[in-house]
């Protein structure tokens, strides 16, 4: 699934398999827990987290593998050291497999995402 043409992210889970809808929906639970005041929404076919109309956050079933996107470039600089083993894109992270999904590294990311507004890249 690459692009999904659901109206929420209720919708979104229900159409991935078992094994990953498990992992999205507790990424989503985290989401939900650590970025208070942020809008839950879908953005081109993918769960996405907005402050004040901007996305910061999403999160999509690819179909190799999971992505976390972190549009948040001095989140990612802040972190640089924590995702240098990781597989990254420029705003992403890749997990191949849903039990390698690291939800610590993801809700430090929330967290620090959530602290204060910043520019998106």
């Amino acid at each position: 699934m690459v692009r999904s043409e659901a109206a929420d992210v209720d919708g979104y889970l229900t159409e991935l398999p078992e094994d990953r809808r498990a992992v999205l929906a507790e990424v989503r639970r985290l989401c939900r827990a650590e970025l208070a005041g942020f809008d839950e929404v879908m953005a081109y076919g993918m769960p996405a987290y907005e402050r004040d109309g901007v996305c910061e956050v999403a999160f999509a079933s690819q179909k190799r593998y999971i992505s976390f996107y972190l549009m948040r470039s001095d989140v990612r600089e802040a972190f640089e050291e924590r995702l240098s083993g990781q597989d990254t894109g420029k705003g992403c992270l890749r997990f191949h497999k849903p039990e390698s999904v690291d939800l610590v590294l993801l809700r430090d990311l929330l967290k620090a995402t959530a602290a204060r507004p910043g520019r998106t890249c």
